[in-house]
């Protein structure tokens, strides 16, 4: 048995209804293989939970930084990306309360896990909301969120690594890179894109994502890397 008090100590929570905590942890492959659990899987409160961090970060950056709106919209984004939320979720050992199918819980993609952990902890923010309230949810989000704001922002992890690269490639090159799809793996619910990227026919690198879009990414930042671009 999994044991969710640890877990509630681990996250600085008591909550009220710890079937919440339960639920925002159920991957909806477990219950297609345990149809009879209790508990319906995550996806709904991983939907409230997205909603809500993404308004718990934007109050506190728009109350502690007089910065324009762009600048803030591209914090934001590196706060709540699938990177940062699934090493958060991986840092805190939610890996061990998933329910999983099987075969989820045999696979080793590591992109894949990452996914299913960053849902998770939108899923867990979600249940935090409902069980405590606002300022539940807000502490738990500076705690292990926002407390990576400093490091965003010193390091630049805000920029766009697709308009960085592609500012370069037009000034040193005078060429536009494109992406091309060279796989699509994985199952519909956690599908893992792989990206090549290039400047004309020159292959540079390939990245990989939960979405075309996070692969470009992921490609742009592998691409910055092999150029030796800052």
């Amino acid at each position: 048995m999994k044991d969710f008090s640890e877990l509630e100590k681990i996250l600085g929570v008591s909550f009220k209804n710890q079937d919440l905590l339960k639920q925002s942890l159920v991957h909806r492959s477990y219950l297609n293989e345990n149809p009879g659990f209790p508990l319906p899987h995550n996806e709904r409160l991983e939907f409230l939970g997205d909603a809500v961090l993404e308004l718990i970060v934007t109050e506190y950056l728009y109350k502690n930084y007089p910065n324009p709106e762009g600048e803030m919209t591209n914090w934001r984004a590196a706060l709540v990306n699938a990177n940062i939320l699934g090493d958060i979720a991986g840092n805190l050992g939610l890996a061990d309360y998933l329910y999983l199918s099987r075969g989820e819980a045999k696979d080793n993609n590591s992109k894949a896990r990452q996914y299913i952990l960053a849902n998770a902890m939108e899923a867990v923010i979600g249940a935090v909301y409902l069980d405590g309230g606002w300022t539940a949810a807000s502490q738990l989000v500076q705690r292990y969120i926002l407390s990576h704001l400093p490091e965003v922002l010193s390091k630049a992890l805000y920029l766009d690594p697709k308009s960085h690269f592609q500012e370069l490639a037009q000034e040193k090159f005078g060429i536009t890179p494109r992406y091309e799809v060279l796989s699509e793996t994985g199952p519909d619910h956690a599908k893992i894109f792989k990206v090549g990227l290039y400047l004309g026919d020159d292959f540079v690198a390939e990245g990989e994502g939960s979405s075309k879009q996070e692969a470009q990414v992921a490609a742009a930042q592998a691409g910055l890397k092999a150029k030796g671009w800052k």
